[in-house]
């Protein structure tokens, strides 16, 4: 069987100032000949530096529904989402939670907003991070992240999404709006628009009939779409003095095709098949399955 084939990454991109790895998963073609549609599902990373000409780009986009999958202390660091058309006091009182909370728009052709934070309340990596961060003590930021300890806490990481059945209810969640029959355009987005966005995007990518390499070339472009802000990052971290080594975070930073094949391991460890995982494990039907199909695939 041939490769399927896949748009390209400036095609794919939304082209947003202020969310540099916003980008569209329309154009990736499925096992049996059909392709997803373009518009209909969009991946990001988090909406609060948006421009005001992005903010007009994503108003005049036919956008239905923004899903935020943020931390409530992520949210406090960075700030609620900039959606357009919807209040900012709403958008932040929403945010500003640890629980699900939707923000229905007061135009019947608004946007509404999801907010489905996923985090491990015992051990929120971001929490960590920063904590590392604030102390400025390179010793400990090497015992926290040294070693290949970043590396194995973002296989954790991965393997938590599957394990954890809050975390697998909340992906679930946004599966369902994009299968909803006035669901789509649905954008989902975390901080980075890597790891919780990535793994949306895959599960949604391989419940469609898309091959498993063309899932993990779609989760690797972050690399890509995010490469500048990344080196901007660790070059700051460096001559602000938060960080001696800033290369330490790089593990945390970066997309790495070990970290999505860890959780495809624990769906393979637990379940017999894919299938299984989507009833079993997510707690979806048939229904939805042809929901989705139904609405994302031409």
């Amino acid at each position: 069987m041939t490769k399927p084939t896949e748009p390209t990454e400036t095609a794919r991109s939304l082209g947003l100032q202020g969310a540099a790895n916003a980008r569209d998963l329309g154009g990736y073609r499925t096992g049996d000949g059909r392709t997803v549609r373009h518009g209909v599902a969009l991946r990001a990373d988090a909406l609060n530096r948006l421009t005001e000409g992005d903010l007009a780009v994503l108003g005049s986009s036919g956008l239905r529904r923004v899903v935020d999958l943020r931390s409530l202390d992520e949210v406090r660091e960075a700030g609620p989402d900039l959606i357009p058309g919807l209040p900012a006091a709403e958008v932040r009182d929403a945010e500003f939670s640890d629980t699900p909370v939707t923000v229905e728009p007061t135009d019947p052709d608004g946007l509404t907003l999801h907010h489905l934070p996923v985090f491990a309340a015992d051990f929120d990596i971001y929490v960590a991070l920063r904590d590392a961060l604030a102390g400025r003590d390179a010793e400990h930021q090497r015992a926290v992240l040294g070693d290949g300890k970043a590396h194995r806490m973002m296989i954790g990481l991965y393997r938590w999404f599957v394990t954890d059945a809050t975390a697998r209810d909340r992906f679930a969640s946004v599966l369902r709006l994009l299968a909803a029959p006035d669901g789509p355009p649905v954008l989902f987005h975390c901080s980075a628009g890597k790891d919780r966005t990535g793994w949306v995007a895959a599960l949604m990518l391989t419940a469609l009939g898309v091959d498993r390499e063309t899932v993990f070339e779609d989760y690797l472009l972050t690399n890509t779409r995010s490469a500048a802000l990344i080196e901007s990052i660790v070059e700051s971290f460096g001559t602000r003095g938060l960080m001696k080594e800033p290369t330490l975070l790089l593990p945390v930073f970066r997309a790495e095709r070990s970290y999505l094949e860890a959780a495809f391991e624990e769906v393979a460890a637990g379940w017999a098949t894919f299938d299984e995982f989507w009833r079993d494990g997510l707690g979806l039907d048939d229904d939805t399955l042809e929901g989705l199909r139904r609405n994302l695939l031409t």
